[in-house]
């Protein structure tokens, strides 16, 4: 049965003399088994190289460990040819009685298999540079939009708001010319707002993050100036403000203007028509709370946990007043550049709520 099995195999005693093989060693090594048993050492079977590595550490190893594992050799053809084994050896017994159990695994199989690790180890790592680079090409090209956006597009803007508050100083304007002033003026102010929500995803995406600038604030008195400055942007909703506790915090103003904005427009797009929008300022001297609610159709269940992603955009009949789906995701990471966190709940009966939670 060991002569089929698909590993040589050999017995040696102390000294090294092979006395037992089986029919596989001996096809490997060209050598009839009455040409090993009694006729030749283990270390005959061996190049030069592996004859000296077998006297000063096969040896030696076998005495003091017992057992050798994978040690690969030369192994020596009776024809002259060379073919590449794994060695495993087991010493059993003790003293002259001591005999060596070896066995022998032909090595191509296992030389492809390392070669074939290193060129796809190579591969990898030659596919992690091209990425690598691909990334900090994605990078750069986000900056330069970065640029192109901010300076290219914001000055042509600057000059349509400016012509157009000229214009609106003209006490001799007609009813239909200022309708349409009035609307050149919303579309401006609406395109520099999708601008600076561009500009900030950009930042985000490229791993620059939302830059803040803290400043000691009362956070009271700053909702309460920009809920009516909201009330003037839209004047068909019902705005309040509710201010409860102290109101000291550290605050960036710009982006709390930002956040509180777009949650009020968010509002306003997908609340109920002209109905209430309640802002609430809170806090204990510990810990601030921003909340924004209003009634209508509530966020559908399989969307709230989205409504934070970007490019995530709800329904709504009148497609005038959708964006591009950044406002909440940008709300989003204000709140955790004041390292705060923001919520939101819905349902039909309580309406829809989003929380701004941070430390004073």
């Amino acid at each position: 049965m060991l002569d089929e099995v698909p590993v040589g195999l050999l017995v040696t005693d102390a000294r090294g003399d092979i006395t037992s093989v089986n029919a596989t060693l001996c096809t490997w090594s060209g050598y009839g088994a009455q040409e090993l048993v009694g006729g030749k050492k283990l270390q005959d079977l061996f190049t030069v190289g592996g004859r000296i590595f077998y006297l000063t550490h096969w040896m030696p190893i076998l005495q003091v460990q017992g057992s050798i594992s994978e040690v690969k050799f030369d192994l020596q053809r009776g024809d002259g040819g060379v073919v590449t084994v794994m060695l495993n050896a087991v010493r059993k017994g003790a003293g002259a009685a001591a005999y060596d159990v070896v066995s022998l695994i032909v090595a191509e199989e296992r030389n492809k298999y390392e070669r074939q690790l290193v060129f796809e180890r190579k591969r990898s790592e030659e596919l992690a540079q091209k990425q690598l680079r691909e990334a900090e090409d994605r990078a750069l090209f986000a900056e330069q939009m970065v640029g192109i956006v901010s300076h290219d597009l914001r000055n042509p803007l600057a000059a349509i708001a400016m012509g157009a508050a000229t214009i609106g100083r003209d006490a001799t304007l007609g009813a239909r010319h200022a309708k349409v002033l009035d609307n050149i003026q919303r579309s401006s102010h609406r395109a520099r707002r999708l601008i600076d929500e561009l500009l900030d995803f950009t930042l985000i995406r490229v791993g620059h993050g939302l830059t803040v600038a803290l400043k000691p604030a009362n956070l009271h008195e700053l909702v309460g100036q920009l809920v009516e400055e909201l009330k003037l942007a839209f004047p068909a909703y019902l705005i309040s403000h509710s201010a409860q506790g102290p109101g000291a915090c550290v605050v960036d103003a710009d982006r709390i203007a930002q956040l509180l904005g777009n949650l009020v427009a968010n509002a306003v797009t997908y609340g109920q028509p002209g109905g209430p929008i309640t802002v609430t300022s809170w806090g204990d001297g510990g810990e601030c709370v921003l909340m924004v609610h209003n009634l209508g159709e509530p966020i559908p269940e399989a969307m709230l946990g989205r409504v934070f992603e970007p490019l995530v955009r709800g329904g709504t009949p009148d497609h005038s007043k959708r964006s591009v789906g950044l406002g909440l995701f940008i709300v989003k990471a204000i709140a955790e550049a004041h390292g705060g966190s923001v919520t939101v709940t819905s349902s039909r009966e309580q309406g829809t709520a989003f929380k701004f939670v941070f430390a004073c």
